[in-house]
């Protein structure tokens, strides 16, 4: 058992995880693969797909993975139960070995962290994606007046370039690179980029259409100018190798509830530590923001008159957690992250890239127009049609769940999904 793997088990202290990672080994086979970000456990290649996994009814094809994935069986079980340990009161625990000690609470943030190559400091729990990117701005004193501007592109998150165009409006210098054939060109971002940029916006992966930025060239390019990139990774992590090291990455968000098999209301933040505290301003304060918050108020206490003590914390999380987190979507993303860790993201990429081409390859015959370039192995494909009224009806009468938009469709295949998968969707728009 390689080293990242044993301390993500230790960190998470959750029996369900190992059985998880268990279990995948036990069904694994083929040639080893070096240990890495998102590698499977041991080197092994587990067998797709993983219908077994989750709880899909008999009949029913879902290849929507980029709106909501669902969760593996083994996650959805670990949330029931923390569910449980709030909805029961008085129940007697369960019952432990003498001399053993009580599980630590999981903390997914762990596994994580392990996903992309960063350190569990440089985690902390937020509400959504778009508060990442908001943290973002506001930790770099971009909400308010500056001299500098900002680089995005027009494929990033439709939410982000709201929030961006609304400082557009309040007088900020927003410059936005257009695609051109579904992508985005480096040497159009290196013409607006400048020694005034203080901050580059991108998505790893295009919600839209798919595209996935090579970070490693977007950070060299703001890092060579003294700025800052910022990424929202949510179409991309858990379903495309992400190292934050390799490409140089300052700050990234995910919500859940997409390819990490979560769920709403919890998402991950990412700092780089060398940031925090020096180019990174405290935008919020609260009692995360320190790990020895002590209250002194009775009279009794040594303390006492002093209302509270507490130390800032040099951590993500004592920067950027505002409170209590929503700690039964916790628990089963301690399991559904180190599933995806047992499955490796290089094999889950793998399984889908046969998927993708069929796609690619039919869809077209049927009228559709492609929008994702062809060359790519992202979870999302999509293709624009001027009206997709007949496309719904077909696909609902047939019991096929893909993203149907009124001017285009977008497929994107996960773990769980085959050709056959892939053949009922042709099937229903023939």
């Amino acid at each position: 058992m390689d080293i990242r793997r044993r301390d993500l088990l230790a960190g998470l202290g959750s029996a369900a995880a190992a059985a998880a990672i268990g279990k995948l080994g036990a069904q694994a086979s083929g040639a080893s693969r070096p240990a890495g970000p998102g590698s499977a456990s041991q080197g092994s290649t587990p067998a797709f797909p993983r219908k077994q996994d989750f709880d899909i009814a008999e009949g029913y094809t879902y290849i929507n993975g980029a709106f909501t994935h669902p969760m593996p069986i083994a996650a959805a079980n670990a949330f029931r139960t923390a569910v449980d340990r709030r909805s029961k009161l008085g129940a007697p625990p369960a019952l432990r070995p003498a001399g053993s000690t009580p599980q630590r609470r999981p903390d997914a943030r762990a596994a994580f962290a392990a996903l992309i190559n960063a350190k569990p400091s440089e985690i902390a729990y937020v509400q959504n994606t778009s508060t990442g990117e908001n943290l973002v701005i506001e930790s770099l004193g971009l909400n308010r007046p500056f001299d500098g501007n900002i680089v995005t592109d027009e494929l990033h998150f439709e939410g982000a370039l709201v929030h961006l165009l609304e400082l557009q409006k309040r007088g900020a210098d927003v410059r936005i690179v257009k695609q051109k054939g579904g992508r985005i060109d480096m040497a159009d971002m290196a013409r607006v980029v400048d020694r005034k940029t203080k901050l580059v916006e991108v998505s790893f992966v295009s919600m839209y259409n798919g595209f996935q930025h090579d970070l490693k060239a977007v950070c060299d390019l703001a890092h060579a100018h003294g700025a800052y990139v910022y990424a929202d990774i949510i179409q991309g992590v858990g379903a495309v190798p992400l190292d934050v090291r390799a490409t140089g990455l300052d700050f990234a968000a995910s919500a859940t509830y997409k390819w990490l098999m979560g769920d709403f209301g919890l998402a991950f933040f990412y700092a780089r530590e060398e940031l925090l505290g020096t180019v990174v301003e405290r935008p919020h304060w609260s009692y995360e923001s320190a790990p020895d918050t002590d209250l002194h108020l009775s009279p009794f206490d040594p303390e006492y008159p002093k209302p509270v003590t507490y130390t800032p914390g040099k951590e993500a999380q004592h920067f950027f957690q505002l409170g209590t987190t929503a700690s039964a979507i916790a628990s089963a993303l301690a399991v559904s992250i180190p599933y995806i860790h047992g499955l490796g993201v290089e094999n889950i990429q793998q399984h889908r890239i046969p998927l993708l081409r069929r796609l690619q390859a039919e869809l077209p015959r049927l009228g559709f127009t492609p929008q994702t370039p062809a060359d790519s192995t992202s979870p999302v494909l999509t293709f624009a049609m001027k009206d997709t009224t007949e496309v719904g009806r077909k696909l609902n009468a047939a019991r096929v769940s893909v993203r149907v938009a009124p001017h285009w469709v977008r497929v994107a295949p996960s773990v769980y999904n085959d050709m056959r998968d892939v053949e009922r969707l042709l099937e229903a728009l023939a």
